[in-house]
C-alpha cells in the first residue's frame, strides 16, 4: 500500500509536470528565459516579506500569499515595461536588480524580527523555498496546488495559441486586431503565477532549470508546434514522476534529480548534434 505522504508527492509531481511541461515551450518561443531569473527574485524576496508579516501577526500561512502575490506584482511590471518600449533583457535585469537588493534589506529585517519573537522553524521554511519539499508537502497546499493549478491550466489552454501567435509575430497579432498588451499581461501572469504555486515543491534553485529546459529540448527534436508541446509535456511528466519515486528510494532530493536528468538529456542531444 502506497504511504499517503508519497501519494501527496507523486499527485503534486503529476500538476508541477503539466504546469512546466506546458509553459516551457512558450517561455524558450517568446525567448524570455531571463524571466524566471526575475521570478526567482520575485519568489524569494516575497517568501522573506511574508515571513516577517507571519511573525508579526502569527500567520505563518501569509509566506505563500505574500510570495505568489509579489511574484505576479514584478513579473507584470516586466511586461509593462516592455510594453511601454523597453526590452526583455532590460526590463528583467532592471527590475530583478532592485528586488534583489530588496530581500538583503528584507533579511536583515528578518533577522531583527526573528530575535525579537518566540522560535519559530524559518530556517527550514527558508530552505524548503531554496530546495523544495514535496515528501513534505500537506493536504492543503496540495489543494492549494491542483485548485490553482487547474485555474492556471485552463487559462493556459485559452490563451495558449495567441501566445503562439504572440511568439512568433507580435506585429501581425496585432494587425489582425489581437490585443498584444493584454496577451504579454496574461502569459506573464502565468510565469509568475505558476512559480508561485509550485515552489515550495520544486524549489527556487531549480525553478529556473526546470521551466527551461523541457522546452528546449523539445525545440532541439520537434518538428512542427504540436510535436514541440506534446515532447515538452511528456518529457516534464516522465522526469517529475520518476525523480519522485527516485528521490524517495534513494532518500535524495528529487528536484535535484530531476535537473540533472533535464540537463544530461540537453546536454546529451547538444554533443549528438555537434557530432554529426
Amino acid at each position: 500500500m502506497i504511504e499517503e505522504y508519497l501519494l501527496r508527492a507523486f499527485l503534486a509531481s503529476l500538476m508541477v509536470g503539466t504546469l512546466l511541461g506546458l509553459l516551457s515551450p512558450l517561455i524558450n518561443l517568446k525567448g524570455i528565459a531571463f524571466l524566471t531569473h526575475a521570478t526567482f527574485h520575485a519568489l524569494l524576496f516575497g517568501a522573506v516579506l511574508g515571513m516577517i508579516l507571519g511573525l508579526i501577526f502569527g500567520n505563518l500561512s501569509l509566506i505563500f500569499w505574500i510570495s505568489l502575490l509579489t511574484a505576479i506584482a514584478i513579473v507584470i511590471g516586466i511586461a509593462e515595461m516592455e510594453i511601454r518600449g523597453y526590452s526583455s533583457d532590460t526590463a528583467v535585469g532592471v527590475m530583478a536588480g532592485v528586488i534583489a537588493g530588496l530581500t538583503v534589506l528584507g533579511f536583515g529585517v528578518l533577522y531583527k524580527v526573528m530575535a525579537s519573537r518566540p522560535y519559530f522553524a524559518l530556517s527550514e521554511s527558508i530552505v524548503s523555498y531554496l530546495t523544495g519539499e514535496i515528501f513534505l508537502i500537506t493536504f492543503n497546499d496540495l489543494l492549494l496546488l491542483v485548485i490553482g493549478g487547474l485555474i492556471v491550466f485552463l487559462i493556459m489552454i485559452a490563451f495558449y495559441r495567441d501566445f503562439l501567435y504572440l511568439s512568433f509575430d507580435p506585429e501581425g497579432l496585432e494587425s489582425h486586431g489581437g490585443n498584444v498588451r493584454l496577451y504579454l499581461m496574461i502569459l506573464y501572469f502565468l510565469v509568475g503565477s505558476i512559480g508561485g504555486l509550485i515552489v515550495k515543491t520544486v524549489g527556487l534553485i531549480t525553478l529556473q532549470v526546470l521551466a527551461v529546459l523541457p522546452g528546449a529540448i523539445a525545440m532541439s527534436i520537434a518538428r512542427r508546434i504540436r510535436e514541440l508541446v506534446a515532447i515538452s509535456l511528456g518529457l516534464t511528466l516522465t522526469i517529475q514522476v520518476a525523480s519522485t519515486f527516485l528521490g524517495y528510494y534513494f532518500d535524495i532530493p528529487p528536484s535535484g534529480l530531476a535537473t540533472i536528468l533535464l540537463a544530461t538529456i540537453y546536454g546529451a542531444l547538444a554533443l549528438g548534434r555537434k557530432v554529426a
